[in-house]
Parts: C-alpha cells; structure tokens; sequence
C-alpha cells in the first residue's frame, strides 16, 4: 500500500549571510534546498546587498526562493536550522552575524502563531531585504505601499 503524501504547498524563504563568502553561502544555501525531500525549488531571486537591519556587522547578502513542498511549516522549519547548522551558523547573541540565515515567511496559506514559528513571518513587511528579493518572485505578494514603506533601507542587486 503506497504511504499517505500530504500535497505540496508554495513556501517563501528568505536567505541570507554576512560573514565569510556571503555570496557563496547563500548560493550553497539555494542549491541545499533543492535537496530537502520532497521539495524543489520553483523560483529564485536575484542576490542582493543590504545593510545589515537592526542588526551590526558587514553588509548581507539576501535572496528569496520560492518552494514547492510537500513538507509541513515545523518539517520545513527544522530543515531549514539544519541547513543554517551544516553552514556553520552559531547564534551568540540576537542578531549576531551569521554565515546563513534562513527565514520561513510563507507556507501556502498557513497561519500559524507558536514560540517556534509565527506564520506569515511576523515582519516581512518591515524589511526591505525580503519585499525587493520577493518581487523578483512573486510580484503579487508585493504591492508599491509595501515597498514605499521601505524605501529608506539601502538595497542592491549583487552582480559577481
């Protein structure tokens, strides 16, 4: 008898790094997602450069992709800390810099709200390094009020 296979769902996940080769984590990152079981990857935005948000240290270098996957948000979420821990990721304090930080914004349609995970991501309107990245994407998640809102965060495409 074949096993139970829940249908797959559209996730949205921010990436991004600011220590070592920041470009190259996040591509590494990109590439890693593709492997998660039952997922792949639909869509991938352009790399950007931020300054860091709320946060010190150097600048970050961001991306959004877009998933297809069949995994739950708290399956996708554990194998998203995974990814950040096989980059090295260590978190010292909050908002440290990071080799690879991974955010679930999105998960289909899921509202979620537990001390692990908050679903839409509570502040993915407040951040310019996720509004730019997701338009890239998914220009209906992404309305010119949401952008003007973050006008005032420096953002750049990274091209190397």
């Amino acid at each position: 008898m074949a096993a139970w296979i829940e249908p797959s769902v559209l996730a949205c996940v921010a990436l991004g790094a600011n220590l070592g080769d920041a470009a190259a984590e996040v591509r590494q990152a990109l590439r890693d997602l593709a492997t998660l079981d039952g997922t792949r990857v639909v869509r991938a935005s352009s790399l950007y450069r931020t300054a860091p948000y709320e946060a010190v240290g150097p600048d970050f270098i961001n991306a959004v992709a877009l998933l297809d996957t069949h995994l739950s948000p708290l399956a996708l979420l554990h194998a998203l800390q995974r990814i950040e821990q096989a980059h090295g990721r260590e978190r010292p304090y909050h908002n440290a810099p990071r080799t690879l930080d991974l955010d679930l914004i999105f998960h289909g349609d899921t509202q979620l709200a537990m001390p692990e995970l908050t679903l839409p991501h509570p502040r993915w309107q407040e951040r310019a390094f996720v509004l730019v990245p997701l338009a890239d994407i998914c220009p209906e998640r992404v309305n010119a009020e949401l952008l003007a809102a973050v006008r005032d965060q420096p953002i750049e495409k990274f091209t190397v």
